[in-house]
C-alpha cells in the first residue's frame, strides 16, 4: 500500500517511530514533513498530504500533531478526505469499516508509541464494509458538492 505520512514538530518523534514499522510491513511510505522538531505550521503539512490522497496518488495517509485535533480539522477541509482522529484500535477499525477513512490522525503527544503503531496496523488492515455505511458517505459527498 502507498502511504503518505506527515507531522508537525510535536508529532515528529512519533512519525520517526512509525515510518520503519510501516516499511517493515511492506508499505511504500513517502514523508511529507516536517523533518525536525523545530516549530512549524501543521496546515502546511496537512493540506499537501490530504490533496495527494484525494487525487489517488496514495492509498492512505497518516498525519500526526500534538493532540491530533489541528491535523484533523485541516485534513478534513480537503474534498473527498475522511480523516479520522483515532486513539484506540477499536476506533481505528471502525473508522475504516464504517467511515472508509482515508487519513488516520494520531495525537503525537497523548499516546504511547507502541499503541500508535498498533492503531496504525489495525487501521491499515481494516476494510470498508459498504452497505448502509455507503448511504451515509454518499450524503456527505452530496453535501460537499452542494455547499456554498
Amino acid at each position: 500500500m502507498r502511504i503518505a505520512i506527515g507531522s508537525d514538530h510535536r508529532g515528529y518523534e512519533l512519525k520517526k517511530y512509525l515510518k520503519p514499522l510501516l516499511r517493515k510491513d511492506k508499505h511504500t511510505v513517502l514523508d511529507f514533513g516536517t523533518n525536525s522538531s523545530k516549530s512549524c505550521n501543521y496546515p502546511q503539512i496537512a493540506f499537501p498530504l490530504a490533496l495527494a490522497v484525494a487525487k489517488g496518488e496514495f492509498d492512505r495517509g497518516v498525519l500526526i500533531c500534538a493532540t491530533g485535533i489541528g491535523m484533523s480539522i485541516a485534513a478534513n477541509k480537503v474534498k473527498n478526505i475522511r480523516a479520522a482522529f483515532c486513539f484506540s484500535p477499536e476506533g481505528a477499525r471502525l473508522s475504516r469499516e464504517h467511515n472508509n477513512a482515508n487519513v488516520l490522525i494520531l495525537p503525537g503527544m497523548l499516546i504511547e508509541k507502541k499503541l500508535a503503531g498498533h492503531i496504525c496496523k489495525i487501521w491499515l488492515k481494516s476494510d470498508f464494509l459498504g452497505e448502509r455505511h455507503s448511504r451515509r458517505l454518499k450524503q456527505i459527498e452530496e453535501f460537499e458538492e452542494n455547499r456554498q
